[in-house]
């Protein structure tokens, strides 16, 4: 082998072959996102995430391995849960054996540029583009005067 090399099959590597599959609807009832790691016990993930825990006992994302999946706030996603390997049992986890809490999330209004129950604003524009100088030589022309009436041009003095 030569140092740096890199031997690569010629057929492609195919993840979790073998393993029992499951797809499951997913919802975030809660008002923040939530991460969830591809190697969790798929029903210990937050309780604000609702979906059926009974049916992903044993199973985990199928995504590799240090990658996860968001769940936005409202949101549903249909995630692919792979079986676990070995026995299937993930002991020490936090929040099995108890009764989990639920969330629900009221919907909100959603009101462009401003507040639910008030006037919608236009957004700003933008002011027109400065002028700039890319000389030495002085501008001769009157529009050189901010709208002050001062001169825009410092003079060698001050500068």
């Amino acid at each position: 082998m030569i140092p740096g090399e890199v031997r690569v099959r010629e057929t492609p590597i195919e993840l979790n072959a073998g393993r029992e599959r499951h797809t499951l609807l997913v919802v975030n009832d809660g008002d923040r996102p939530i991460q969830i790691g591809a190697h969790l016990h798929f029903p210990d993930a937050n309780p604000a995430l609702t979906f059926d825990r009974d049916a992903a006992q044993g199973y985990r994302l199928d995504s590799p391995a240090g990658t996860s999946v968001r769940f936005e706030p409202g949101v549903s996603k249909l995630v692919e849960l792979v079986a676990l390997g070995g026995t299937g049992h993930v002991p020490g986890l936090q929040i099995r054996d108890r009764e989990l809490p639920t969330y629900t999330r009221e919907p909100r209004k959603v009101v462009p540029y401003g507040t639910p129950g008030s006037e919608p604003e236009m957004p700003g524009t933008a002011s027109p583009p400065a002028r700039a100088r890319v000389t030495d030589e002085p501008v001769n022309d009157e529009s050189a005067t901010d709208e002050r009436g001062g001169d825009q041009q410092h003079s060698e003095e001050g500068q």
